[in-house]
């Protein structure tokens, strides 16, 4: 078989931009096209040309020289360019309704080429595409350039620029339909984040289509307005929508080791009526939990944010020190605040049997509470810039049917940040108070427990609380954890972290437990999965290594 050609074009005399953009000129002759005629050597000199003359540089001299590489010929190019052509006349031109609109101003100000600059072909046209970008996104649709003209005089290096830019008017939204839905008109009208007479904008129907994305009612979204319809300064919209399917139900298995093997079913109906009233039902299994939660869902103005939901949820745990069945009935108002921060009101009934260590009771409370929660990131399954914010309260009195009186405070805060795309940091801290002396009388759930995947690694699930004069696990009614891991990619999606944990749980005095650790991360498509291998430097009589493994969000 006979070796391919490795013949080649090789040039001198350009550096950095100028060499960059002959090499893309280039790129388009194969080896084998590649030989000593005059022909060819005529078609690469045009490109060389052509290459820098969209960089300004018309006066350019080439000489050829013809070399060989052991079998294979080389096609060397000397080039010789002269001082390159400058915008002498800058005539651009901003016409129509776009005078007086911000962004074609600061569009103008910040790329338009200007008298004195070098005559560069490339801002010219990047200048140009973003005049017609713009007014597409806008709803110019009339939007055209009356003159587009680059004239050059090589001879003594001055050019002359006319871009003349006619933006016509700016189209409005005209009527506004919905085609299929499943959701009455009513429901869906308060998605919309303009109305009919409204400036037409891109962004606006993009945020429309992840407005009716995010209520989960439909299968798909198709918004047609097409330009080609704009009548009398108007652009009529059409949104096709297609129902969701109506019942979804996923399985799944998975491990922790706060928790063990553990099974997972939910079943979800996106839309129980035309007014967009939604069930979800979530059932886990493992060893030590079983836990049932069930939710009915009464959107409001703002689907997604603003809403009531009533939920009924039965839990069963049988761990350590602790055997707990309980029972809990929940209403909540939603609202999503202007500052983007979710306000929670809430009324909850609770109803728990309980052994935990030597003290078996029950506990009856009506608990009403309040939250609010924040929850930012850039996206992706382990974001560069994250943060979370959790802030709750509940009280409960025997004025309205309680077993007993305290308040009940939890805040959680989270951070992740970066310090380039391969180095992040991550610090997290819980902590909590319930506002009573005896903690005889609050329920296991209710209590605070510390130590696990999530709290403090190094030491067992829930195994750091006070204790009783038998050694068992009471639980306290005060908590504080601290969490501060740096990660290092090691290389594409997997990662390298070093952690330190310090913190406590207790009643009277805190017995302050730290670990120290190394892990691994993976930003896998379902979501960061993490192992980690802890030290827990407080054991007594010498520190214990553990291993923790877990998927799921890091803050």
């Amino acid at each position: 078989m006979k070796a391919q050609a490795a013949n080649r074009i090789e040039f001198t005399g350009v550096t950095l931009e100028r060499r960059q953009n002959i090499e893309l000129y280039l790129s388009a002759f194969s080896p084998a096209q590649i030989n000593k005629s005059a022909r060819f050597k005529n078609r690469v000199a045009r490109e060389i040309k052509q290459a820098l003359r969209g960089l300004g540089y018309y006066q350019v001299l080439i000489e050829f020289e013809d070399k060989s590489d052991g079998k294979d010929y080389v096609l060397l190019a000397k080039i010789t360019a002269g001082k390159y052509v400058f915008i002498d006349v800058a005539d651009i031109q901003l016409n129509g309704e776009a005078v007086r609109d911000a962004e074609f101003l600061a569009l103008q100000k910040a790329k338009a080429p200007r008298k004195g600059e070098r005559m560069h072909h490339d801002i010219y046209e990047d200048y140009k595409k973003a005049l017609l970008s713009l007014s597409h996104r806008k709803g110019y649709f009339d939007a055209e350039f009356s003159r587009a003209e680059l004239e050059v005089t090589p001879g003594d290096r001055r050019g002359k620029m006319h871009l003349h830019f006619q933006s016509g008017p700016r189209y409005r939204f005209g009527d506004i339909t919905f085609v299929g839905g499943q959701i009455r008109d009513a429901r869906l009208q308060t998605l919309l984040p303009f109305k009919s007479g409204d400036f037409y904008s891109a962004e606006r129907l993009a945020k429309l289509s992840q407005n009716l994305a995010n209520t989960l009612w439909f299968g798909s979204v198709d918004l047609i307005a097409d330009p080609d319809n704009r009548k009398d300064g108007a652009l009529p919209l059409t949104i096709e929508l297609q129902p969701a399917v109506r019942n979804s139900v996923e399985t799944g298995l998975g491990y922790a080791t706060d928790v063990g093997a553990r099974l997972k079913a939910s079943w979800f109906k996106p839309w129980v009526n035309d007014r967009g009233h939604s069930l979800n039902a979530d059932l886990e299994l493992s060893q030590r939990e079983q836990n049932l939660e069930t939710s009915y869902k009464f959107p409001l103005r703002d689907v997604a944010n603003d809403y009531y939901q009533l939920s009924f949820g039965y839990k069963n745990k049988d761990l350590l020190d602790t055997d707990s069945t309980s029972y809990n009935l929940k209403g909540e108002r939603h609202w999503l605040l202007s500052n983007q921060w979710q306000r929670t009101l809430s009324l909850r009934w609770l109803y728990e049997d309980y052994v935990q260590g030597a003290q078996r009771d029950t506990s009856n409370l009506v608990l009403p509470g309040f939250a609010f929660s924040r929850n930012r990131d850039t996206g992706g399954s382990m974001p560069l810039d994250a943060d979370n914010y959790l802030l709750s309260v509940e009280a409960a009195n025997t004025s309205w049917g309680s077993d007993t009186d305290f308040i009940r405070l939890y805040g959680r805060a989270g951070w992740i940040g970066s310090f380039s795309e391969d180095q992040r940091w991550l610090v997290r801290m819980d902590a909590g108070a319930i506002l009573q002396e005896q903690i005889a009388n609050i329920p296991p759930s209710l209590r605070f427990f510390a130590g696990g995947d999530s709290s403090l690694r190094g030491y067992g699930y829930q195994t750091i609380a006070p204790v009783n004069a038998e050694q068992e696990l009471i639980g306290g009614i005060r908590l504080a954890t601290v969490n501060l891991e740096y990660q290092h990619r090691v290389k594409g999606d997997w990662w390298l972290a070093l952690f330190t944990d310090y913190g406590s749980a207790w009643n009277d005095q805190p017995d302050w437990k730290q670990s120290v650790g190394i892990g691994a991360r993976w930003a896998s498509p379902v979501g960061p999965i993490r192992l980690d291998l802890a030290y827990g430097m407080d054991h007594e009589p010498n520190g214990r290594f553990r291993i923790h493994f877990t998927l799921g969000p890091e803050l």
